[in-house]
């Protein structure tokens, strides 16, 4: 076995794709500390800066203190705390739904809710946008259902294989990123409600990376377009923390309590986190002066990249990837970005299709236009290898 393991890291060696991990410490003002350097941090997803609040560490210190450093078991043993209760009333109210229910993580959650909705019924037809998270496509595996991925935001395509496959199964489940994360854009929401209701399928949201960014009070995309029974949502990114929610109806919670092993085999998240989650849920909807300043950096960036004569595959959040193609021009300008004192990380296959390597670069309300400009300035200095 470890000799297929040698050869396996060779392998991906040779394709120069090694993932190392290396130590950085965030800092105020958008920055963060690696290898005794300061650099400007365009890689991270605190989108709103919560990550370093001082409410949010306080909070979760407070939490800690109080109701100690652990939960102690699964949520259905002796897990579930009034304080658990107490966040998920909060997600269920800031979501607009009628409850929530609380996981340990954005991929865990994924990973575990989809096999556990598709086994509900006899014969289950998943379709997802092909562009998913990777989580995602693990909870696909994991139902063993028979699944359909349609082109990426093609309304057209998924009407298509609704048509042609839905029909044969007992229950159908649509799939889809409010935002997608690599490429910055957004899910035709208006029509997924509509073929949801006109196929008789269950609309599952991502909304890991919408989630207090964008919609009113920064309760995401669906908070505009309401239809979605299953809303997943993460406490990683603009909330600054740490854990994942679903916001859904009593009838599904109860099933996933029951059904969901992702739930019910893991240990409930521990008092500090639900502090932090409790922090971030009463600061987030009252930062609409952040969210409107995150929103013109993204236009900036935009405009400026377009400016140079990049694509950014139709970007509209702050999200913005730089498109270069090939993976050594994308190693190639990540590394001439962090000469000049800017984390900007290069994102190559498998993570993005072949032939789409690109920087994408993850704007926060801590950053400012001339930090953006600064980005630009080094991006316009490169010359391609």
């Amino acid at each position: 076995m470890l000799d297929h393991i040698r050869h396996s890291l060779d392998r991906i060696a040779a394709k120069d794709r090694t993932r190392v991990l290396r130590p950085a410490q965030m800092r105020d003002g958008g920055r963060l500390e690696r290898d005794g350097r300061e650099l400007l941090d365009f890689s991270s997803n605190d989108y709103l800066g919560l990550a370093r609040h001082p409410l949010l560490a306080e909070t979760a210190a407070n939490y800690a203190h109080e109701f100690g450093a652990g939960s102690g078991a699964s949520r259905l043993i002796t897990g579930t705390s009034p304080q658990h209760e107490a966040v998920e009333r909060h997600v269920a109210e800031f979501k607009g739904t009628e409850t929530a229910l609380l996981f340990a993580s954005g991929w865990q959650a994924n990973a575990a809710i989809i096999p556990a909705l598709a086994k509900a019924a006899p014969s289950c037809a998943i379709f997802a946008d092909e562009l998913v998270h990777n989580s995602i496509h693990a909870g696909c595996r994991g139902a063993r259902a028979e699944t359909h991925f349609f082109a990426h935001n093609d309304m057209t395509d998924l009407e298509r294989l609704l048509a042609e496959h839905g029909p044969g199964a007992e229950a159908r489940l649509i799939i889809t990123e409010s935002v997608f994360s690599m490429d910055g854009d957004r899910a035709d929401l208006a029509r997924l409600n509509a073929l949801a209701a006109r196929y008789d399928a269950l609309l599952y949201v991502d909304e890991a990376h919408a989630t207090g960014v964008l919609g009113a009070r920064g309760a995401g995309l669906t908070a505009d377009h309401p239809g979605a029974q299953v809303v997943m949502g993460t406490f990683s990114k603009a909330l600054g923390s740490f854990g994942a929610y679903v916001a859904c109806s009593g009838l599904i919670r109860d099933y996933l309590v029951n059904m969901c092993a992702g739930l019910i085999f893991s240990t409930s998240p521990p008092p500090s986190v639900l502090g932090a989650m409790s922090a971030a849920l009463e600061l987030v909807p009252d930062m609409d002066a952040e969210r409107a300043h995150l929103a013109a950096l993204g236009d900036l960036m935009r405009e400026g990249l377009a400016a140079l004569g990049y694509d950014t595959l139709g970007s509209s959040t702050q999200i913005v990837p730089l498109v270069v193609g090939p993976e050594r021009d994308a190693l190639s300008l990540g590394a001439h970005l962090l000469d000049a004192g800017i984390a900007a990380l290069p994102i190559r296959p498998p993570t993005v299709p072949k032939g789409t390597s690109r920087i994408r670069l993850a704007l926060r309300a801590t950053h400012s236009r001339e930090d953006v400009e600064r980005v630009l300035r080094a991006i316009e200095t490169w010359e391609r290898p």
